[in-house]
């Protein structure tokens, strides 16, 4: 089974605080997804662009995320941007990549 990392970015609008707050209720049901291993919340304010990136288990686990209502939710921002990338594990593992760790809160 190999690592899969799933990138989302999207324009936002307002206050980094606001930001925040507003996507408390989303952390715990976004660590829940079966097969995500972690999730970084990624933000820059100066060009109002936010979204994050996901470590899944497998295919499987990203294309279920991808059907799934996190997902559809989203698809609500004109400026969505979602890609899916296959993690180098052997090059990754070099640059201290965590992709051994599974962090469940």
């Amino acid at each position: 089974m190999s690592t899969k990392i799933v990138q989302i970015n999207f324009k936002f609008t307002g206050a980094r605080a606001e930001y925040e707050k507003e996507n408390e209720p989303y952390a715990q049901p976004i660590a829940d997804i079966p097969g995500l291993r972690w999730k970084v919340w990624i933000i820059n304010e100066d060009q109002n662009e936010a979204g994050g990136i996901y470590l899944f288990d497998s295919d499987a686990a990203v294309q279920a995320f991808m059907n799934g209502p996190i997902v559809a939710e989203l698809k609500g921002f004109p400026t969505l941007s979602i890609k899916a990338f296959d993690v180098i594990e052997g090059l990754s593992k070099v640059t201290r990549a965590p992709l051994a760790e599974v962090q469940k809160v």
